[in-house]
């Protein structure tokens, strides 16, 4: 939202009401490499059907932190124990056209568990290697427009999934702190 007028389009859009939600950001530790888990969301969805997303969802009311609902998220889409994730901290907050303020809580995932996902919400359950979203020029620039107005937003594809939107703007959040730390 670095553009005034985008910013302007876009609080017209939300009447400046967005409410709270988490996605937990899974780093899962494999024996050879890092990878982050991902879900394709259930294809009868009224909302965002068949994309791709992290675990997660809207904060309820005895969620005691962003943590806190994206681990509960994560436990009820595909069966993430909250007691297997180390919460690592936070990207920043990403607010959506759906109306939702977006908290992605990272978490680093050691012992690896069996999951199953609820196909009432999660259709698919995937993971991307890090190192692959590292690569230069992984991620696409995109423009949607939207209203008359030229809406930027980024995607990287992996295996016949297009991640894009919140999604891939929180991934090239990630990536863009991993670099500056690992320079």
């Amino acid at each position: 939202m670095d553009s005034p007028v985008v910013r302007k389009w876009f609080e017209q859009q939300t009447r400046g009401v967005l409410r709270p939600s988490a996605v937990l950001v899974p780093i899962m530790r494999r024996e050879r490499e890092l990878t982050v888990l991902l879900t394709r969301r259930a294809d009868h969805l009224r909302a965002h059907q068949g994309q791709v997303s992290f675990p997660g969802g809207r904060s309820e009311p005895d969620d005691a932190s962003a943590a806190a609902t994206a681990l509960r998220e994560a436990w009820e889409e595909v069966g993430l124990r909250p007691e297997a994730v180390e919460i690592c901290g936070y990207l920043d907050d990403y607010p959506t056209l759906t109306r939702f303020i977006v908290t992605p809580v990272v978490g680093l995932v050691d012992d690896v568990p069996t999951l199953r996902h609820d196909p009432a919400e999660v259709a698919e359950v995937f993971e991307v290697p890090l190192r692959l979203l590292m690569e230069p020029g992984r991620f696409e620039r995109h423009v949607l427009t939207r209203d008359g107005l030229q809406l930027p937003f980024v995607q990287v594809r992996y295996e016949g999934q297009k991640i894009w939107g919140a999604t891939a703007a929180m991934l090239r959040d990630l990536i863009s702190r991993l670099e500056a730390v690992t320079v």
